[in-house]
């Protein structure tokens, strides 16, 4: 279980102190970069649910509209999160699946053997704790546009990023061949 901040800040301060006494420094201005424990919970990331792959015996995979390009964390760190249908919130438990993402890659997995209801394609998945890195991380690897991000706040929405799109992937390349038809009889 983590530090209380209170707690974390003290036993910073107090080994800072104490190296500082014994270097005969000025204790120094101490910034900290606090992330996920301050945010982490507070996002939400909803998926779109695509298709389907069962193999019997092994595991069924359920693949969605995002993937290590907008959370890389799963990836890069083993990093574990929970999730729900979000339009079967109320639904009982039927069925075991790995989420995987969009990318052809095969790390690309952003849950692995999580309870879920029945799922079927259109259904939306809803992962808790990505209010950390998740976004600043994300990237636009396999040329994928970036998810947008809406604050939610006393039942009311605000737009606060919007979604990338193709075109903004394009908007800066320098270079664009004239589009003409070119036979590829001699190639």
């Amino acid at each position: 279980k983590p530090l209380a901040v209170e707690d974390y800040i003290s036993i910073l301060y107090e080994s800072v102190k104490e190296s500082c006494k014994h270097y005969e420094l000025p204790i120094p201005r101490i910034l900290i970069e606090p992330g996920r424990a301050i945010i982490g919970e507070a996002g939400t990331t909803l998926y779109t649910v695509g298709a389907i792959k069962d193999i019997p015996g092994i595991r069924k995979y359920v693949s969605v509209d995002g993937g290590m390009s907008d959370n890389i964390r799963p990836a890069l760190y083993g990093a574990k999160y929970s999730a729900v249908v979000a339009n079967k919130v109320n639904n009982p438990l039927e069925e075991r699946v790995s989420i995987a993402g969009k990318c052809c890659e095969s790390g690309d997995m952003l849950i692995w053997d999580i309870d879920l209801p029945k799922i079927v394609p259109g259904d939306i998945l809803a992962v808790f704790s990505t209010g950390a890195y998740h976004y600043s991380m994300a990237s636009n690897y396999n040329m994928l546009p970036k998810p947008a991000v809406v604050f939610v706040k006393d039942k009311a929405a605000r737009l606060v990023v919007r979604r990338q799109t193709y075109e903004d992937l394009l908007s800066n390349e320098v270079f664009r061949p004239q589009t003409k038809s070119i036979s590829l009889a001699n190639f």
